[in-house]
């Protein structure tokens, strides 16, 4: 709640000299705020209602700037966060709507968001499914995610990734290099060939460039999505999904 004192300024100058007068803080001596003072909180006691509508305003205000400022960020970096040669694209890559994924492998909320993407794929044959590695939590993160950038590096198609993918990140235990290596074997991948673009500059640049696009639109965890114009971070479920699709596709939360 904020404080009294900050919203005497503005009714002082209504309650004492009318909306059209302005008034500093700084123009009235002790007694005279005192007494603005004394006013400010008997009308707040008796009208408390107005407390709730300001912070609703408030709220309505930092919401329209948070989204201003997704926005904003989205379109500056609409190619890397939609298009990146260094990304895993599924799904219907013509899609009329873009959903992005930014993930860790040993995060349990992804491992639970897996099933929504998974779902969304099969229901939504217009949706065109990004992934991005974003290994935020351990070393083990970091080993299985230059582990996969190995894999989309050998299989271009995204195929094999997506069995790799649900492999590693639905398997038991933490995720690292040894895992990331088995998931990958057992997904018919060329492990030697992994191993030796493990050294390639590609691998470090990829994580590299996820790791920009997540600061720049302010993600801090996993899941994280960017759908359309929007931002959204931490698993929302599969119908908060939808419906952010929804909205991306037409404009409202059901097409």
């Amino acid at each position: 709640m904020p404080s009294l004192r900050l919203l005497v300024p503005a009714l002082l100058a209504l309650a004492m000299f009318g909306a059209s007068t302005p008034a500093s803080a700084d123009s009235f001596s002790d007694s005279q705020r005192t007494e603005i003072e004394a006013i400010v909180r008997n009308y707040l006691v008796t009208h408390p209602e107005v407390l709730e509508e300001a912070m609703t305003e408030l709220s309505k205000r930092q919401a329209a700037a948070e989204t201003e400022k997704h926005e904003a960020s989205i379109a500056k970096n609409a190619d890397a966060i939609f298009s990146s040669p260094r990304q895993v694209t599924l799904g219907n890559k013509d899609g009329d709507v873009t959903f992005v994924e930014f993930f860790d492998y040993n995060c349990g909320y992804c491992k639970r968001a897996m099933a929504d993407m998974i779902e969304l794929m099969k229901t939504d044959p217009k949706l065109k499914v990004v992934l991005k590695e974003f290994p935020v939590l351990s070393q083990g993160s970091v080993e299985a995610a230059q582990v996969a950038v190995a894999v989309r590096m050998q299989d271009p198609t995204g195929k094999k990734y997506l069995d790799f993918h649900q492999k590693l990140l639905g398997g038991r235990g933490q995720a690292d290099k040894a895992h990331a290596l088995a998931a990958a074997k057992e997904a018919g991948l060329d492990t030697a060939r992994i191993e030796k673009d493990l050294a390639n500059p590609e691998v470090r640049a990829t994580i590299e460039e996820n790791f920009k696009l997540a600061e720049a639109m302010g993600m801090n965890g996993t899941p994280s999505y960017v759908i359309g114009k929007q931002i959204i971070v931490g698993a929302v479920g599969l119908e908060a999904l939808k419906e952010k699709i929804g909205i991306a596709r037409c404009g409202k939360a059901t097409c």
